[in-house]
């Protein structure tokens, strides 16, 4: 059968491994993969969340628990190595871990962008390096790169947080076009949510030299107004995703609204995305 974009569907079946596995969008997805007969790898620093997310699937499915911090490529490679031993069958890898860091690029530290990167960069190239091998020897196999709608346009305040996922845009787009060229069984997605109501924002750091404590809660408030997409429907997008091969998946109305003004307007998008933000927010 043949996807929207031209190339062959792929069938949810065999095993999937997800980082940030234990909130939000991963837990989401690890759940519907679970009711689509997916055995599962899940991945976190979060070893209670895990334990919980584990607990709430039950027995109908093969589950391993890894605690990993994906800032540590040794951790990665040890969950990869442990989730190919006992899932051999693994052909879905989602590279889903990921933080935010709140201030401008003159309030945040160069050890604080280090941070972010490490997790929301470094993380999925070793994740995507770490499992390559294993997924390149199954007849079908799918890689998923969590970018953001950040990873399409750059909002002030965000400078860490948008090169992070703008990486993550690049590096995915290159792996993709790399894997068809090679004629792989491999394919590859990047998902660019919007708004999805997770605890992201709540759980964020903050740069050193913010000094304004009512600006990060303003900044949490304002973006919980805004997330009107629920993990479960998010998860459930990247999974149509998943079936159609579909390369790049946004998520939400709001998402899809920002890629269309960016392509129209590409260097003076956030004007116009400013004042309708602002009018949301009243």
């Amino acid at each position: 059968m043949w996807g929207l974009t031209g190339g062959i569907m792929t069938m949810i079946r065999g095993a999937a491994a997800i980082t940030g596995a234990a909130s939000g969008i991963g837990r989401a997805l690890a759940i519907e993969f679970a009711h689509r007969g997916c055995d599962l790898a899940l991945a976190d620093r979060d070893e209670a969340g895990l334990k919980s997310l584990a607990a709430e699937i039950g027995a109908q499915r093969k589950i391993s628990v890894h605690r990993v911090d994906v800032s540590e490529p040794d951790d990665i490679a040890q969950f990869a190595a442990e989730a190919i031993a006992t899932h051999p069958a693994l052909n879905i890898v989602i590279n889903n871990a990921g933080v935010a860091l709140m201030g401008t690029f003159e309030e945040i530290d160069q050890a604080q962008m280090d941070w972010l990167f490490d997790i929301n960069f470094w993380g999925v190239v070793h994740g995507t390096r770490a499992f390559l091998p294993h997924l390149k020897t199954q007849a079908e196999a799918h890689v998923v790169n969590i970018s953001s709608i950040f990873g399409i346009i750059a909002p002030p305040g965000q400078s860490a947080y948008a090169a992070a996922k703008f990486a993550v845009r690049g590096f995915s787009e290159s792996v993709r076009h790399e894997l068809a060229v090679a004629r792989s069984p491999v394919r590859l997605s990047v998902v660019h949510p919007g708004g999805v109501a997770t605890s992201i924002a709540r759980s964020s750091r903050t740069g050193v030299g913010v000094t304004d404590n009512a600006r990060r809660a303003e900044a949490i408030d304002r973006f919980e107004r805004a997330a009107k997409t629920t993990p479960k429907d998010a998860a459930l997008r990247i999974i149509r995703g998943i079936e159609r091969n579909e390369p790049r998946i946004l998520i939400g109305n709001d998402a899809r609204f920002m890629d269309i003004l960016q392509r129209f307007r590409p260097g003076t998008y956030w004007a116009p995305l400013q004042r309708r933000l602002e009018k949301m927010g009243k």
